[in-house]
């Protein structure tokens, strides 16, 4: 337990939409590994919320309140993280639209585009390119990004092009930068999600059963059958990928995408 504590002891982690789900169970999973974190949401009261809890773990924590489509409110965020803790050693991109309409693509307006484009896409582009600034001019220079995509981007999903679209471009832009940042000790990576118990998992299967209570555990056991595992995966089970993709352990993985869906897209990937 004493080297998993210290694996990550003294490193400053940055985490977007780290007030729930994904990003919230990787801050706490940080902490318990030693890391200060920093977490980004809209949410204020969730946000700080999480950050009272990340200190009753007896972490280091800093909430900033942040709307990752707006390219001063990002700026900010790398601005307070460093005044904070003086550096970035390590940011999970996980900020996610969790009100995202369902609907045929032609049912779809333009207002729904460009609130999903800015908030999955550009906000993954922005926080990239003012983490990798501060990274650059650090000492010692470098550190490890990951950036959220989903199975939904691998191969699309009715009624969700936008958000599968946001997804597929995710992971070429994680790549592209890769190839960019490598050598200078910048290592950016995918994490490629499939059905995690998470609020917007959540939020998806409640929309989809109408609000029926039967229909709803009805959606779930279909979401369970999909997956080889036969389960809904742990956000836990999430943030351990995150950590080893942010680790040394993993310090010759570049560009790549992790796929941890519990085999939900393994039949035709």
């Amino acid at each position: 337990m004493e080297n998993n504590v210290a694996r990550f002891d003294g490193k400053v982690a940055l985490i977007t939409g780290g007030s729930s789900g994904i990003g919230k169970a990787t801050a706490i999973a940080f902490v318990r590994e030693g890391a200060s974190v920093v977490i980004a949401a809209r949410r204020e009261k969730q946000g700080n919320d999480t950050v009272a809890e990340l200190e009753r773990l007896g972490g280091n924590a800093l909430f900033v309140s942040t709307d990752v489509s707006h390219a001063h409110a990002v700026e900010n965020l790398v601005a307070q993280t460093v005044k904070r803790f003086g550096r970035i050693d390590y940011a999970f991109n996980n900020a996610a639209r969790t009100d995202e309409t369902f609907a045929l693509t032609a049912d779809l307006s333009e207002q729904d585009f460009d609130k999903t484009v800015g908030i999955n896409l550009k906000g993954v582009w922005l926080c990239m390119k003012y983490q990798i600034r501060q990274m650059l001019t650090q000492e010692p220079q470098g550190g490890a990004i990951v950036n959220t995509s989903s199975g939904n981007g691998l191969g699309g999903c009715p009624q969700a092009s936008f958000y599968s679209a946001t997804k597929a471009a995710i992971i070429t832009l994680s790549k592209s930068a890769a190839w960019e940042y490598a050598q200078q000790g910048i290592r950016i990576n995918t994490l490629v999600a499939g059905a995690f118990r998470t609020p917007m998992l959540e939020g998806s299967m409640d929309r989809a059963a109408g609000g029926d209570p039967e229909g709803r555990k009805g959606v779930e056991a279909r979401w369970s059958a999909m997956t080889a595992a036969g389960r809904i995966g742990d956000p836990a089970e999430a943030a351990a990928a995150v950590l080893w993709l942010c680790s040394n352990e993993s310090s010759y993985v570049v560009g790549h995408s992790l796929i941890v869906d519990g085999g939900l897209t393994s039949l035709w990937r």
